[in-house]
């Protein structure tokens, strides 16, 4: 994998195609393919699947699968796997739109999102990857105590657009806050995980919502509490952080390759349960080969176990993402327009072939 370089924030987010290589770039993405055609094929006629995931606890499932080989040998010697790294939902969906990644590992929101803009022809979730692993934390000398303490503060995101930003924004109006944007008091601003130690040691920002691990390396640092884990806001502490979507395109032209990546998901799933210290290990070397940061174990350990790998793709929370999107003004279309967007129909051929009960 090579290396790549953080989003330096509070740039705001372009989509013109134009554009892509200068959003991939920013977003920390390698190996890129130009735009075109939702696969490539190399001179010998193997077909190249290019995987897109971030340096993220709750993108778990992708870092020990590509670390352990598990999708590489999966595919056998019918396609090349690349992969790209981003650091947040929105470029990840720019770069599948214009061809350059074939199958993602990302959040709800992004996916909901890209599948709505481009009428519901672009891609499909056909997989879940984590539940949780994301939260909300506050600097301990801003005085916040709970969501209402929020206003008038500096509040960070990923990404506007992204899972963790709708997050917040539902949660800023359950309480009668809004973002500056919005007539409100919050200012809620862009800043990829990786920087926000920084901002919090420099007093530019009072809270963040994050997924891990970066919630648990801010809190061992000692500048944040964690005012609560997003698991604790859901039914039964369940919540889609990250799914598995394919370009509809690769799909239709691969649907072998699709059923043998998500085998080897559905695999690497079911072992990082079974060997969570293997697991751990590998994680951690992904985000650390990913990032050039080490992440220490007692962090990594603290942050799985506020983040539970899963292949369902909790169709439910997913859902209500979208209501809650549309609520944000992020759309305008309603559920109706979101019938074709998950299809277990892929995974649960997989599961009935390793005897896992079917995703209902």
């Amino acid at each position: 994998m090579q290396s790549f370089g953080f989003v330096r924030s509070r740039v705001a987010y372009v989509i013109s195609v134009a554009l892509l290589c200068g959003l991939l770039l920013a977003a920390g993405c390698t190996n890129p393919e130009p735009s075109g055609s939702a696969q490539t094929v190399t001179p010998s006629g193997t077909a190249t699947v290019r995987l897109a995931y971030f340096p993220n606890v709750t993108h778990g499932v992708a870092l020990v699968g590509v670390g352990r080989g598990t999708f590489a040998k999966a595919l056998g010697s019918e396609a090349k796997l690349e992969t790209q790294v981003f650091t947040a939902g929105p470029a990840e969906i720019e770069a599948l739109f214009a061809g350059a990644v074939d199958i993602g590992y990302v959040g709800p929101g992004p996916a909901i999102n890209g599948y709505l803009k481009s009428r519901g022809d672009a891609l499909k979730i056909i997989a879940g990857s984590a539940s949780g692993g994301a939260g909300l934390v506050v600097r301990k000398d801003s005085g916040i105590t709970d969501l209402k303490g929020l206003a008038g503060k500096h509040v960070a995101i990923p990404q506007v657009g992204g899972t963790q930003d709708i997050s917040l924004r539902h949660a800023l109006g359950e309480v009668g806050l809004a973002p500056t944007n919005k007539r409100g008091t919050v200012d809620v601003v862009q800043y990829a995980p990786a920087e926000a130690e920084t901002q919090f040691l420099q007093k530019a920002i009072d809270a963040a919502w994050l997924p891990e691990p970066w919630l648990a390396r801010l809190e061992k640092q000692g500048t944040v509490t964690l005012l609560f884990d997003e698991r604790d806001r859901w039914p039964d502490r369940q919540f889609a952080s990250a799914v598995v979507i394919v370009s509809s395109k690769f799909l239709k032209e691969h649907p072998d390759l699709v059923q043998k990546f998500l085998s080897a998901h559905v695999e690497t799933v079911e072992w990082a349960k079974k060997n969570p210290d293997e697991a751990r290990k590998v994680i951690g070397e992904q985000i650390k080969d990913a990032t050039k940061k080490a992440i220490p174990d007692d962090i990594l350990k603290k942050a799985l176990a506020r983040t539970d790998m899963t292949y369902d793709p909790l169709r439910s929370s997913v859902l209500t993402f979208a209501d809650w999107s549309r609520q944000l003004g992020y759309q305008r279309e309603g559920r109706d327009a979101l019938i074709g967007l998950i299809d277990e129909a892929p995974l649960n051929a997989v599961l009935t072939a390793r005897n896992l009960a079917p995703i209902k």
